[in-house]
């Protein structure tokens, strides 16, 4: 593609060199990623600055340069006022604005989103579609599996990843969108079909100054659903009704709004709920009549990721038999109220629950089934929201027999420190221990364990690695887990 052709949507850009005839082969904002023929865009970091790097990109064969400040490179640079702004724009135009050849589905909230994807995947499968998933465990396109860097990828990485699907011919992308990538505009450029918003509880305040902020951020993803009503399908904003953001949610869209919940008036409600070990059974409620939904997902907050997903197949025109079926045929979600087989007499369960509302509902579904004692195994990030902390060590106390607090994610942070910030402000009327290795904590909470005891091993879920200063070490809570079990029977 031609470099003008891929500026003719940049308003105001100053050009040092011509511009006119270089053909471009790629885009890349990594120097290190740069070939023959590519455009390079200098992105400033939170750490690195791209600037800093342009010759280095130059070097490697890089045709041009697009940057905020004159260079001293051999190529032409282009100058403009925010690199990052104008990255979506080239991203889109030079994939051929592959959002409007695939339905486009965006998953944000606290909790649910990865469970959520899961289960559309299930549906949308079942349903006849190859679909494409961006998330929290992996990228997923069709049968094809490819790590993931982050939550939601930058806007470069996510318009490639669209253009891999178109070429492999998805039907749908089913994608988390996560409150940094709507903040820091990953997303300008999607054309989302469908947005769901879960639930909003305390999390990442280490970048959002505060709740109202990270509700503005979640926000985000309806409004820039769009303000024109076409011919087809049209877009349709799918919001918990139970959620006190609701409200403010449905006033920031411009297009259909489908509610869910089970306490609140909703088009898709769950009715006679019923919780046990094995699953969830409940009634289905729609506009298009009622349904028994038997599934092996357990928990009530899986009951509104499963009310959330329905509501957007539905809307979508997915008939209510073949929802039905999909939801009784999933087996569940990696590290997601992940049960760690064995032939045990207790109960050892991983779980991601990493903020004070997901580690609620973890222990407080697995106290609804537990005969015996509920073990905790918890931690909280390094480097992260400070003031969740003493939230997540109350909860922990509150709804379980014993807590063992242990590292997560220490990062840069000294581990003690960060458990000295969860117990403060416990005492001795409740019943806890610190142990600052994670392996050891694992290990001794499968030792205190007798039949019908349940153990929640909550925090790191899918993860297979611990971040202790700069380097991932790899760790699984669920191989662990495993090993101290099979210890302990001999």
């Amino acid at each position: 593609m031609k470099l003008r052709e891929l500026l003719a949507n940049i308003p105001f850009y100053k050009s040092e060199g011509n511009v006119e005839h270089i053909e471009i082969n790629g885009i890349e904002t990594d120097s290190r990623k740069v070939r023959s023929g590519d455009l390079f865009i200098c992105i400033p970091g939170f750490t690195v600055d791209g600037h800093d790097f342009a010759q280095e990109a130059v070097r490697k064969g890089a045709v041009a340069v697009i940057a905020e400040k004159p260079l001293s490179v051999e190529v032409p640079v282009v100058i403009v006022e925010d690199t990052s702004r104008v990255l979506p724009f080239l991203a889109v135009q030079f994939f051929q604005n592959p959002t409007k050849n695939l339905s486009l589905i965006g998953v944000t909230g606290t909790n649910g989103k990865t469970t959520i994807t899961y289960v559309l995947e299930k549906i949308f499968r079942a349903y006849g579609q190859k679909t494409g998933v961006i998330g929290t465990i992996q990228v997923k396109v069709g049968e094809d599996i490819y790590p993931a860097v982050n939550t939601t990828p930058d806007a470069l990485e996510l318009q490639r990843l669209f253009h891999h699907m178109n070429r492999e011919q998805v039907d749908t992308a089913i994608m988390e969108v996560s409150s940094h990538a709507l903040d820091l505009g990953r997303v300008y450029g999607c054309d989302y079909d469908i947005a769901i918003f879960t639930n909003l509880s305390q999390d990442h305040l280490d970048y959002h100054k505060d709740m109202e902020d990270y509700l503005r951020a979640k926000s985000l993803l309806f409004s820039q659903l769009g303000n024109s009503y076409g011919e087809g399908k049209g877009k349709f904003a799918i919001l918990n009704a139970d959620d006190s953001s609701f409200l403010l949610l449905k006033k920031s869209t411009a297009q259909k709004v489908i509610t869910y919940g089970c306490e609140k008036e909703a088009q898709f409600k769950a009715d006679d709920i019923v919780l046990t070990a094995a699953g969830t059974e409940f009634t289905l409620q729609t506009p298009l009549g009622s349904t028994k939904i038997k599934s092996k997902l357990i928990g009530k907050f899986n009951v509104y990721n499963m009310l959330a997903a329905a509501a957007a197949a539905v809307s979508y025109g997915i008939p209510l038999d073949t929802v039905k079926k999909a939801l009784a045929e999933m087996n569940g979600v990696n590290g997601r109220f992940e049960v760690v087989t064995t032939d045990e007499p207790y109960t050892v369960i991983v779980d991601y629950a990493h903020t004070p509302d997901s580690l609620e509902n973890v222990l407080k579904t697995a106290n609804e089934f537990a005969k015996g004692k509920t073990y905790v195994v918890v931690g909280c990030g390094g480097d992260r929201d400070r003031s969740k902390r003493p939230l997540m060590a109350n909860i922990a106390v509150t709804h379980a027999s014993h807590a063992l607090f242990t590292s997560d994610n220490p990062r840069t942070e000294d581990p003690m420190a960060i458990l000295n910030d969860m117990v403060e402000g416990l005492d001795a009327s409740h019943s806890f221990e610190v142990i600052a290795d994670r392996k050891e904590a694992i290990e001794k909470a499968i030792a205190y364990a007798k039949p019908d005891d349940i153990i929640i091993i909550a925090g790191k879920g899918h993860e297979t690695y611990q971040i202790i200063g700069h380097k991932k070490h790899h760790f699984d809570d669920r191989e662990v887990a495993r090993q101290a079990i099979q210890a302990k029977g001999k």
